[in-house]
């Protein structure tokens, strides 16, 4: 178990940032699809608005959607299938305030100008709510369809990221491998604070230090705990050394919730099945190593969805952090 963090805070970013991410504290999200499509790689999207708008009822944190812009079937998961920005906008309208989070955006299959300006579109019109999940992506064969070098992903995201950050300035001058804007144009609108939350998923292709300075948070994979807790340990000592705030981890969970509370785990895909307090026993002991949050993964799941999210919103959630408790509306 690590030590709590005492007299340390996260930055203050936006409301989405904000709510989902407290020092000493686990929040839960969920990832969209919410809904079951284990024979397959693309969902139905059935019913997806009114998913989305039950998990915001129920106190969920956030929902977290994925760019996937090809169906590359070794990859087996087409996400939401609808493109995250155009998506992003949907649910802004449709809901009120559950952060709107992306896992993870592929900054070299993009130019950052269109990532900064979609993304600070969203922020915007979401009343601040985006968390931006960045990524120099893991799908070797969508390279060449773009015709973007998948060897070169690394140097191309570091730029990427680079230019993002600089749009959140007032008409920035800046020499960059995407473009160098001369200060005498500006890009509007900016993000709600001025800054868009960028979370770096995995490594990304750079080095920890980098993550750890430049990152608002990590995304990471599950792991056994033990191994977890290595990595969270390790991560705050990389940012402490940088000298910045405190940042949040993160990381995704599949489960099938079983009918019997009682069912112990057994392993799934990056997951398990499970009775909900066993799940509720995990969980704990995510938060007690230090992780921040864990966006639910129900792809696998067997049970009916509403009965399910119902189920964890009065079995789990209340011994978590609720999602809008301190937040400013």
């Amino acid at each position: 178990m690590l030590e709590t963090l005492k007299d340390t805070r996260f930055e203050s970013i936006n409301r989405g940032y904000n709510s989902v991410f407290r020092p000493n504290r686990l929040s839960l999200g969920l990832v969209v699809p919410i809904e079951t499509y284990a024979t397959g790689s693309v969902p139905t999207m059935k019913d997806h608005i009114e998913r989305v708008q039950l998990a915001e009822e129920l106190g969920f944190s956030a929902v977290w959607l994925r760019d996937v812009p090809f169906n590359v079937p070794s990859f087996g998961d087409a996400g939401q299938t609808y493109d995250p920005f155009v998506y992003l906008g949907l649910l802004a309208g449709q809901t009120d305030r559950i952060a709107l989070g992306v896992a993870s955006i592929i900054l070299p299959l993009r130019h950052p100008a269109h990532v900064a300006k979609a993304a600070a579109t969203a922020d915007a019109i979401s009343g601040g709510r985006l968390i931006l999940g960045v990524a120099s992506g893991d799908r070797p064969e969508e390279y060449p369809a773009l015709n973007v070098s998948f060897g070169d992903r690394g140097a191309a995201f570091r730029a990427s990221f680079d230019y993002i950050r600089q749009m959140g300035k007032d008409s920035p001058a800046f020499e960059n491998a995407f473009g160098s804007p001369n200060g005498r144009i500006d890009m509007l609108p900016k993000p709600t604070s001025g800054k868009l939350p960028l979370l770096i998923t995995g490594g990304s292709q750079q080095n920890p230090e980098w993550i750890a300075q430049n990152g608002d948070g990590w995304m990471i994979y599950p792991r056994n705990t033990a191994v977890q807790a290595r990595i969270i340990s390790d991560w705050r000592s990389r940012v402490e050394a940088v000298g910045d705030y405190a940042k949040p981890i993160m990381q995704p969970l599949y489960i099938d919730l079983t009918e019997d509370p009682n069912s112990p785990p057994q392993p799934i895909h990056l997951g398990f099945r499970l009775g909900v307090n066993h799940l509720r026993t995990y969980l704990k002991s995510l938060e007690q190593i230090g992780m921040n949050h864990v966006a639910l993964n129900l792809r696998f799941n067997q049970a009916d969805i509403d009965t399910t999210l119902k189920r964890l919103a009065n079995d789990v959630l209340p011994d978590f952090t609720r999602a809008y408790a301190d937040l400013e509306i």
